[in-house]
């Protein structure tokens, strides 16, 4: 087999988490441009991204839920919603994700609360959920997290999302460690900062995007289709041997 082969994901299904926009809608895509029928779920609404999935002839499903509730039965009840609607389930991206910005003084219960529940406690509910599936299935699978620049330094006035993302990442770890000899990979991509709206009021504050855009050797912003060759990559044959990354993808940040 050809070592492009390996990055083709057709016949697989991938459900992508906080698809309705931005990196997700981008990740979302990208995996159906390798080939794999996608399920999508957000609170907004999905019909963009649905309308480019099927316009590359791959099947599409969407999944209106609210992750804030997300717990154990919930996220069984859409990894098997998933499975009902397009056959089965290969890979999962767990996307999904919010910010809240406060100095830690002021900082308030419900965005305290409301970050964890989605960044890091759905992530887990659906994590185990699709495991599951993976191991019922035999056939393994690939579960892909989002993690941050912010997994590996503290932020500024973020300290539910920082918390969080340094969770992710080492969460990540934690299940490769349980799940790589059952033929799970588990891996996280780590964005820096890209043009979406979670990143806009830093956008437009002249004096805070000058300084970003210094310290990113890049020199400019990510877009979000720059995410698709990474997520295409673990989601892939061509990454059945990793287990347990986080891969930056965030124009030099880290290397700074």
């Amino acid at each position: 087999m050809a070592i492009l082969d390996d990055f083709r994901l057709d016949g697989r299904v991938a459900l992508v988490t906080g698809a309705g926009r931005g990196l997700g809608q981008a990740l979302a895509v990208g995996l159906a441009e390798a080939g794999a029928d996608v399920a999508i779920l957000d609170v907004v609404p999905l019909d963009e991204t649905r309308e480019q999935i099927e316009g590359l002839a791959r099947r599409c499903h969407t999944m209106d839920h609210d992750l804030l509730k997300t717990r154990t039965g919930e996220a069984a009840e859409i990894v098997g919603e998933c499975v009902a609607r397009l056959g089965r389930l290969d890979i999962l991206v767990n996307n999904a994700g919010i910010i809240r910005r406060s100095p830690a003084l002021e900082f308030g219960e419900e965005d305290w609360e409301d970050v964890i529940k989605i960044n890091l406690n759905s992530l887990w509910y659906l994590s185990q959920a699709a495991a599951r599936r993976f191991v019922e299935g035999g056939r393994g699978g690939k579960i892909i997290n989002l993690a941050s620049v912010l997994s590996f330094s503290g932020g500024i006035v973020v300290p539910s999302y920082s918390a969080t993302k340094g969770a992710v990442a080492n969460l990540t770890r934690a299940l490769a460690n349980e799940w790589a000899s059952l033929d799970i990979n588990v891996n996280a991509i780590a964005p820096s900062y890209f043009s979406t709206s979670m990143t806009s009021a830093l956008r437009e504050d002249a004096e805070r995007s000058e300084a970003l855009l210094v310290r990113l050797p890049a020199g400019r912003f990510g877009e979000p289709e720059d995410l698709k060759g990474a997520v295409v990559f673990l989601a892939s044959d061509a990454a059945s041997y990793v287990h347990g990354a986080t891969i930056p993808v965030d124009g030099g940040w880290l290397a700074r």
